[in-house]
């Protein structure tokens, strides 16, 4: 198989490239990424010497770059993860947001029609949801209620995936998964913030109670869930990805201090973000009818994860600066 894996080299992306190539050992995988602040070569470092391994630096709005590497290297299946995908930035700029989410899935949507490609699988989120505030879980046929500019983009990808499935029958499959955590998860992102943070024994900011709940679903398994969806999705199908595995936000940061020895009193409560969510849920109905679930229990994602952090401090390490130790910050800078 042959795979052209947009924003290939950002934390999903990356973990799931190092997932297929150590799987099958005919896989060919070109990633082709715009290389942004969270898409780095970085992340890719142990599979780039691999005779089965491409790179192309280019963005997916670039419509002719588009056209000519997909006809070049004929992929049989293209992987979406090119995103903007952190909220608070969202908030603070939301035009990069449209431009990529909406605009180059559009353009991988529509080269994709041009040249007939196999099939593509766009990686959407749990936040089209919206907040499930004592609500039951939700299933693929939920109404979106996004409460972000993130998360209104990503809707807005998922009915252009609908329509192009809809209209021209090309064959695309959406998958919703929640919330991501693991190795080479950029500093930004709310788990690697609380783990740098605490090695240096700088205070975590917690959004107002921290009683907002996510489920949480470590990287590895979701690269297991995509594949089986290549292998034995339906087209046109929408495929939720739960981790079964709903946590208070304050509860993320107790159990990773505890962990990780280090003390409560980091824990400091801010100011809360303009709409935050307090909830996602999800069913999993469709993605367990096809043979999977996750594999990694929550504390041992975590100590895994932990553990990542702890080891490759040249990875994330030029990636913080003073500002990243601020309390102080406003909301849109928190996380």
């Amino acid at each position: 198989m042959r795979y052209l894996v947009t924003g290939g080299a950002g934390f999903m992306g990356s973990n799931f490239v190092r997932y297929i190539l150590g799987k099958y050992d005919d896989a060919v995988i070109l990633v082709y990424d715009k290389l942004t602040y969270a898409g780095r070569l970085e992340n890719l470092r142990d599979v780039i010497g691999s005779p089965r391994f491409k790179f192309v630096k280019a963005d997916i709005c670039d419509e002719q770059r588009l056209i000519k590497v997909i006809k070049e290297f004929e992929p049989g299946v293209v992987v979406n993860f090119a995103a903007e995908t952190h909220v608070d930035r969202s908030i603070n700029e939301p035009a990069p947001f449209l431009k990529t989410n909406v605009l180059g899935l559009f353009n991988i949507l529509e080269t994709a029609r041009m040249l007939e490609v196999p099939l593509v699988v766009h990686i959407s989120t749990d936040e089209v949801y919206g907040d499930l505030w004592e609500k039951e879980p939700v299933n693929e046929e939920a109404p979106f209620r996004p409460s972000s500019p993130y998360s209104a983009s990503k809707a807005s990808g998922d009915l252009l995936c609908q329509a192009y499935w809809r209209t021209y029958r090309l064959p695309v499959i959406v998958m919703r998964p929640s919330n991501n955590y693991g190795p080479y998860q950029h500093p930004e992102k709310f788990i690697p913030k609380i783990i740098i943070r605490a090695l240096h024994d700088k205070p975590i900011p917690v959004y107002g109670r921290g009683d907002q709940v996510r489920d949480w679903l470590y990287v590895e398994d979701f690269a297991e869930a995509l594949d089986m969806v290549i292998v034995g999705g339906s087209k046109g199908e929408i495929y939720n990805v739960p981790g079964f595995n709903e946590r208070k936000n304050i509860e993320v940061v107790e159990t990773i201090l505890k962990l990780m020895g280090k003390s409560s009193a980091l824990v400091r409560h801010v100011e809360d973000r303009p709409g935050h969510d307090r909830r996602y849920a999800m069913r999993g109905d469709k993605i367990l009818g096809l043979g999977w679930k996750p594999k990694t229990s929550w504390l041992e994602g975590l100590k895994k994860t932990i553990e990542w952090y702890v080891s490759n401090k040249w990875w994330w390490q030029p990636l913080v600066d003073d500002e990243y130790f601020k309390l102080d910050t406003p909301w849109d800078k928190a996380f």
